[in-house]
């Protein structure tokens, strides 16, 4: 099997991603949400089989989180090498949750990071996708990933393959969400208890 750049990203699927934005320091942002799914066909037609996918979490854990290498860029390259001049967010957190994988990442203060920043002042949903090195192969009419699946990174996109998720914006201060703030809120706590 020769193995393929695997980048879940379709330029013409719109899709809702479950990120949380959220502030640490001042003028820092912090999204919080779902980077993928296991044992779904996403938007690209490929599933993960969960065994697969929890082995790279934990790799991802060991490996760049671990020692504070996690980044990803604003826009999914046609590369397998992530540019530190494109960096835009460092993943801090993903873990697994069923077969959903979980993350925080924090957006860096790089070209790329500000440009992320912007986009969210503007009122942008951004979307958060995989991109990994690997092999596939058909089996009942479904493009599965086989298991020399090698994670890479998450970068930002505009269409994330992963579905059903979305981006509010959260702040420590009280009584400062809007109506639609703390319905995004109450809709995110109940898809991450039902999990």
């Amino acid at each position: 099997m020769n193995k393929q750049l695997l980048i879940d990203y379709i330029p013409f699927h719109i899709a809702k991603l479950s990120l949380v934005e959220g502030k640490d320091k001042p003028g820092t942002r912090i999204l919080r949400g779902k980077l993928q799914e296991a044992g779904v066909k996403n938007g690209n037609g490929r599933v993960y089989p969960p065994d697969i996918l929890k082995k790279q979490v934990e790799n991802y854990i060991q490996g760049p989180i671990k020692t504070k290498t996690a980044t990803g860029e604003l826009d999914h390259p046609d590369s397998s090498v992530i540019e530190l001049k494109n960096a835009s967010h460092i993943v801090t957190h993903i873990e697994m949750r069923n077969d959903e994988v979980i993350g925080k990442l924090r957006l860096l203060d790089t070209p790329a990071g500000r440009i992320a920043k912007d986009l969210i002042r503007g009122g942008v949903k951004l979307g958060v996708s995989s991109r990994g090195l690997g092999s596939t192969k058909e089996q009942s009419g479904v493009t599965m990933v086989q298991d020399d699946f090698q994670l890479i990174c998450f970068d930002l996109v505009s269409e994330p393959s992963t579905t059903g998720a979305f981006l509010f914006k959260e702040h420590k201060e009280p009584n400062i969400f809007t109506k639609s703030d703390k319905i995004y809120r109450a809709l995110n706590d109940i898809l991450i208890e039902g999990e």
